[in-house]
């Protein structure tokens, strides 16, 4: 962190309602940066284990945040909570090509059952 540079406390909760990754940060730092960090950090034995920084989601003040945008970005108001951290919420997302490989499999289903009616 350079001088002069300013930083804040950042936490990050889980589905289950577990804090991960509490640390302070520079606010140079970049939302993709953190979500390397959280699965990375990410705690052993949960249900729910994102394998890329890309099945995660962060959410704060009810906003997902975008990966090249820096803490500073995010309009996190520094310095509101005296001695606090702030909290964002993570989400796991499923790889979208799993969900959609499944979905195409029942829709060629779909398309390949064929029935004539001869009167």
């Amino acid at each position: 962190m350079a001088n002069g540079e300013e930083c804040i406390e950042l936490k990050f909760r889980i589905y289950d309602g577990t804090d991960i990754a509490h640390c302070i940060y520079s606010s140079s730092t970049t939302v993709g940066t953190l979500k390397q960090k959280l699965v990375a950090e990410w705690p052993q034995g949960k249900t729910v284990v994102p394998k890329l920084a890309s099945d995660v989601k962060l959410i704060h003040a009810g906003k997902v945040l975008e990966n090249n945008k820096t803490v500073a970005d995010t309009r996190i108001t520094f310095g509101d909570i005296p001695g606090g951290a702030i909290t964002m919420h993570v989400v796991v997302q499923p790889p979208l090509a799993k969900i959609k490989s499944e979905k195409n499999e029942k829709d060629k289903q779909k398309m390949n059952s064929c029935s004539c009616t001869i009167l």
